[in-house]
């Protein structure tokens, strides 16, 4: 059995930032993710004036209850999607005037729906260029509060960073939901807002957040499923086992469910309190399946790049959301496969993977981490898989080829 250590979770580290700089006194976070999106959100705090210190395991942040520490700011947010959606946000509790921008990646991806629930709630808003995306200023007075009903169909971070919003606003945030992709990542939001001192209530489509002080919390950050998923199901292809320790059923994390879609394609799952192990069958045989993705949709690509050697068509559905990641994802899968010579099709929220061997070739990254680390994956079986950009996978996982690698070297060793 091997044991692979994954880095911690990207969507935790990025909530437990906002939460620690919104909360009255000091917060330690312990083991959190090391890589370009969490280290460009970081650096937005500081940019609005928090007092944060990095140390390789640990970062401690001074919290402020009432907004930015500064009255005027510019925050360049990278590529980072949590940065450029929930910064703004907290940036709009405080009293000043504050400037956004991105990355030419982050700058096509959409903010309409946050932005203009901000403009509900009486935010100024001003977009530079494309109404609904970066760059834009917002200008902030306070916010009262109130109700008001939310489209959270392209992203569930719009829903997240409004809900971390409502405890800084006068009078609390009613919200209701009209529709709502990757519900899982809500779940881990409203956990660690109970964790920092603030319950979210639900009835329904509807989420009630009282006006209500954050407290410092010494939060300790678990691995990154969505990382986790690219081991795991390497050990699947392969044959091999595969332990990610700090994963267990005491997850946070929604994606941990694609361990289920390995197991309904044959592999052996073993998940206790604090590990998952994933064991493939001889050979490394996998069934076709038929599965809808809608909640773990940053896995589709991990299930893409192995899709080819199961016995039976692999169906992912229900996965438009994904159209409006850092690339295309559903087309960027549909591309590398036939890159690779398998049938495929692809339809506007769906992909299907017949079963073929695929030949060598170069993966078009499209400049995206998942892309990049999925058919990482493939290389397991298909020697001469090269990617035209390896160093993407920066944005969340800097050392993944070297603990790709070591997988391989301990593998080896174990024969």
């Amino acid at each position: 059995m091997t044991t692979t250590n994954i880095p911690g979770s990207k969507s935790i580290t990025a909530r437990a930032l906002f939460l620690a700089a919104a909360a009255h006194g000091t917060s330690v976070l312990r083991r959190p993710l090391v890589s370009d999106d969490t280290a460009g959100f970081a650096e937005g705090l500081a940019a609005l004036g928090y007092a944060l210190k990095r140390e390789p395991d640990r970062w401690t942040i001074e919290g402020r209850a009432h907004g930015p520490a500064v009255a005027e700011a510019s925050v360049f947010c990278r590529d980072g999607a949590t940065t450029a959606r929930f910064l703004p946000v907290l940036a709009a509790a405080g009293h000043g005037v504050y400037h956004f921008d991105a990355s030419a990646q982050m700058r096509r991806r959409p903010l309409g729906p946050l932005t203009g629930a901000l403009s509900d709630l009486g935010v100024t808003v001003v977009h530079q260029e494309r109404e609904g995306h970066h760059p834009l200023t917002i200008h902030a007075n306070g916010i009262k509060g109130g109700h008001f009903t939310l489209d959270a169909g392209l992203s569930s971070q719009f829903l997240t960073a409004l809900l971390l919003l409502g405890p800084l606003t006068a009078n609390g945030l009613t919200i209701t939901v009209t529709d709502l992709v990757s519900a899982p990542y809500v779940d881990i939001t409203v956990a660690m807002m109970e964790r920092f001192g603030v319950r979210v209530h639900r009835d329904g489509d509807t989420f009630t957040v009282p006006a209500h002080s954050y407290t410092a919390a010494d939060y300790g950050i678990e691995p990154d499923a969505s990382t986790a998923s690219y081991f795991l199901a390497a050990a699947a292809l392969t044959g091999r086992s595969v332990t990610v320790p700090g994963l267990g059923t005491g997850s946070l994390q929604g994606d941990l469910r694609f361990v289920h879609v390995l197991e309904r394609m044959g592999a052996n799952v073993l998940l206790t309190e604090d590990r998952v192990t994933v064991t493939g069958v001889a050979g490394g045989r996998l069934a076709g399946v038929t599965v809808n993705m809608r909640d773990i949709s940053d896995t589709v690509p991990t299930l893409a790049a192995i899709a080819p050697f199961a016995d039976g068509p692999v169906r992912i559905e229900d996965v438009y959301n994904i159209r409006i990641k850092e690339c295309d994802r559903l087309e960027a899968c549909a591309e590398n496969l036939r890159a690779l010579g398998v049938p495929v099709e692809v339809g506007r929220d769906w992909i299907e993977i017949q079963p073929s061997q695929p030949r060598p070739t170069r993966i078009a990254c499209h400049g995206d981490h998942r892309i990049a680390m999925a058919f990482s994956i493939t290389g397991l079986r298909t020697p001469g898989i090269t990617l035209d950009d390896p160093g993407c996978v920066k944005k969340t996982f800097p050392g993944f080829h070297q603990a790709l690698a070591g997988l391989r070297t301990a593998w080896q060793q174990d024969r």
